[in-house]
């Protein structure tokens, strides 16, 4: 019998006694000597139900007829809440309600044929509410409504807010899709409109394209869930699938990052992608799983948990659920497939960083530096390509697009436009407003400074030999590299570019590590299947963020962590017309669904001994491997994927660059957040240097330079797997 994600992590975890992450309620497991029910939550974990209800399952034992079954939550019978699984003789499921807040026991006992007592199985649940928060730490301050913004599908706004949590009533809306190609409101009475489209679902279904859409609040976002089913027939509920439906669940996970705090968001990551809907599939989404909206992977998380638990209590568990997303969507598939196992089972990204603090903002915020010191502390030192070698880039214009995103450590620039400005941090007009810049909007991760308020910040660079490889290739002169590094300066607390290096905070660097925050890598998503799609764009005229080299570095976190990275597949094609890009009907992206939904059904179906990680391995279809499109043909090149310019086909076509850490000596896996120092020494460069050289290189880095062999200040492992804050 085919297993939820659900029951397989709660079976592993049961068995191995663990209390979850270390920060959670212990887990209760129903099964124990001598008893033969089993109890199990299906909708979410234990200790994360909200809204004060859940969807569970009782495990009869052979011969036991479900009558004979009573079920408790607390001291109040919810017996007549359960009843048969269509399919699944000696199952029974029912929505248990009303469940209050905290903890509460339920209890499935029986008297079996001859009498004797079966039972009773025990299970503890812990119910949070519906607005949140479950593990995510203290609600942000100040937020902002966004439910009159808010377009439903079926025309019109989901209109105001039903209270300070920016909630709003639950609604139920039927699309159908137009033989044109229109998605249009279904007519009140009409279940068969004269232009209405039929689609072939991928289990071989012919059904009526027409989209059941549910809108509603959970954790103070917006959600939306999407299935095709027939109005003909009765409405889909937990104990009988909607016919239209493939069993598999995709979560969209919408890209961005700046302006993305103190606000409720008005779009979800959409829930209508035609390539997902006429197959089968199931989509949902939430505002805040959307990184314009909200750039914090752990709120993210739990936005997810949430919506994800009312979908299931509404059609029933899903087969499994993949993470589709791009840019600040693949943030989140890496972090809440590694940091909260269970959520998802695979994901397939594109335009990927491996986390949002560490992968992406090192490298905006180097850009930053270095653009500030070409432009204004030594203009016309350096030629265009000199700057281009120091950052490693593909083109110049990269350093000074990068330059400007990384104004999201800034608390001034970044504000959504729906926050006030009266509620704006200001450091003179009003120093307590709402600091607009990533760190604070991660305060609960990172922690906060008793003394200023502010978020402790996991940046820094001090150590950085920024353009050593420049240097060692004859690119720049040892006069330049000097003046370069004496004077690149860094960041204060509002991010005005200072001449100190910028120092992290140790709590918040602990923080990053312990918390997941920096991708691991070598929890939940050491067996989860990942394929890494990439349009690329990285030489494009006007420079891009969206680098090839973080694919590399999320493989390189992944083999780090465990020893392998064979569930990572990289697929690249050809955007430097900018007519690709991360759609359904994309042919590349549609291959690779197909490829990943091979993979994770041969992934849940396999019992055979070993670690995720050679599990994940062995059920791999043979067929998917790293593989580039030839950018003129269109021909798929199988070959591995390596970093580097011109050594293979593939990084011929599509060259993968570096960053100016990595050209500074730093690894691919840009894992070191405070690096180790040793002293400097003038005869490491490889070039000449005269005595007043080599007395100013000591004065520069008189604190020593980044060893890069060795581990950061503070670098350790995951502290375990749902933490709650």
């Amino acid at each position: 019998m085919r297993r939820t994600a659900w029951q397989t992590l709660l079976t592993l975890v049961a068995a191995a006694g663990l209390v979850a992450g270390g920060l959670g309620t212990p887990l209760s497991w129903a099964r124990g000597p001598g008893q033969t029910l089993e109890l199990t939550v299906l909708s979410s974990r234990p200790d994360t139900v909200t809204g004060g209800d859940a969807l569970v399952e009782v495990a009869l034992p052979p011969g036991l007829p479900p009558g004979a079954v009573e079920v408790r939550a607390g001291g109040r019978d919810v017996t007549g809440a359960f009843r048969p699984v269509p399919g699944r003789p000696g199952a029974l499921r029912g929505l248990v309600t009303g469940l209050p807040l905290g903890t509460t026991t339920l209890t499935a006992a029986a008297r079996g044929p001859s009498g004797r007592h079966v039972g009773p199985a025990r299970l503890t649940v812990t119910s949070h509410p519906r607005t949140g928060p479950v593990f995510s730490g203290p609600h942000q301050t100040p937020f902002i409504c966004d439910t009159e913004r808010f377009a439903l599908v079926a025309g019109g706004v989901l209109g105001p807010p039903l209270d300070e949590d920016c909630s709003a009533e639950t609604r139920v809306d039927y699309v159908y899709r137009t033989t044109d190609g229109e998605l249009l409101p279904l007519p009140d009475g009409v279940t068969r409109p004269a232009d209405l489209a039929w689609t072939t679902t991928s289990t071989g279904a012919r059904v009526p394209y027409i989209v059941r859409v549910e809108t509603g609040t959970l954790n103070r976002a917006i959600y939306e869930t999407a299935v095709l089913a027939d109005p003909e027939l009765p409405p889909p509920d937990a104990w009988h699938r909607s016919s239209g439906w493939n069993g598999r669940l995709v979560y969209t996970l919408g890209g961005g990052c700046p302006r993305g705090w103190y606000v409720q968001g008005d779009a979800t990551g959409g829930v209508t992608h035609d390539g997902l809907l006429r197959q089968g599939y199931a989509v949902a989404s939430s505002s805040l799983n959307v990184f314009g909206n909200n750039c914090d992977d752990l709120l993210a998380a739990e936005s997810l948990a949430m919506v994800k638990e009312r979908f299931i209590e509404a059609y029933g568990p899903p087969e499994f659920t993949i993470g589709w997303g791009s840019s600040g969507g693949s943030y989140q598939a890496h972090q809440i497939g590694d940091n909260y196992p269970g959520l998802l089972d695979g994901a397939l990204v594109g335009a990927s960083f491996p986390d949002v603090s560490f992968g992406t903002v090192h490298t905006l915020t180097d850009a930053w530096l270095l653009d500030h010191y070409f432009r204004e502390t030594a203009p016309g030192t350096f030629t265009s390509e000199q700057q281009r070698a120091v950052a490693g880039f593909g083109t110049w214009e990269s350093i000074g697009r990068l330059a400007s995103a990384a104004r999201r450590i800034d608390p001034r620039v970044y504000c959504p436009s729906q926050l006030p400005q009266d509620l704006r941090y200001d450091p003179v007009r009003n120093p307590d407003g709402a600091r607009c810049d990533v760190y604070s909007h991660a305060v609960t991760s990172y922690g906060r400074d008793p003394e200023t308020g502010l978020a402790y910040r996991p940046l820094d660079n001090r150590g950085i030999e920024y353009g050593r490889q420049a240097l060692t290739d004859g690119v720049i002169s040892v006069d330049q590299f000097l003046d370069l590094n004496e004077r690149i300066g860094g960041f204060d607390a509002d991010a005005n570019i200072v001449p100190e290096r910028t120092a992290a905070d140790p709590e918040a660097v602990a923080a990053a590590y312990r918390t997941g925050r920096m991708l691991n890598g070598g929890a939940g998503l050491a067996g989860m299947p990942v394929i890494d799609y990439r349009a690329y764009a990285d030489d494009n005229a006007g420079g891009d963020l969206h680098m090839r080299f973080q694919s590399f570095a999320t493989r390189a976190r992944l083999e780090k962590a465990n020893g392998t990275s064979a569930n990572h597949v990289m697929l690249v094609e050809d955007d430097r017309d900018g007519e690709r890009g991360f759609t359904s009907d994309n042919p590349v992206l549609a291959w690779a669904l197909s490829q990943l939904d091979a993979w994770l059904t041969a992934l849940q179906a396999d019992d055979g001994p070993g670690t995720p990680a050679e599990r994940v391995a062995r059920t791999r279809p043979p067929g998917l491997t790293d593989s580039c499109f030839d950018p003129v043909t269109g021909e798929r090149i199988a070959e591995p994927q390596v970093p580097g310019v011109g050594t293979t086909r593939c990084n011929t076509a599509f060259p993968v660059w570096s960053s100016p850490r990595m050209v500074a000596g730093a690894g691919m896996a840009n894992d070191v957040i405070v690096c180790e120092r040793r002293p400097a020494d003038p005869d490491s460069y490889g070039v000449p240097m005269t005595t007043a050289q080599r007395e100013r290189l000591l004065r520069v880095f008189a604190e020593g330079v980044c060893d890069w062999s060795r581990p950061g200040v503070g670098q350790r492992g995951l502290g375990g797997t749902w933490q709650f804050f």
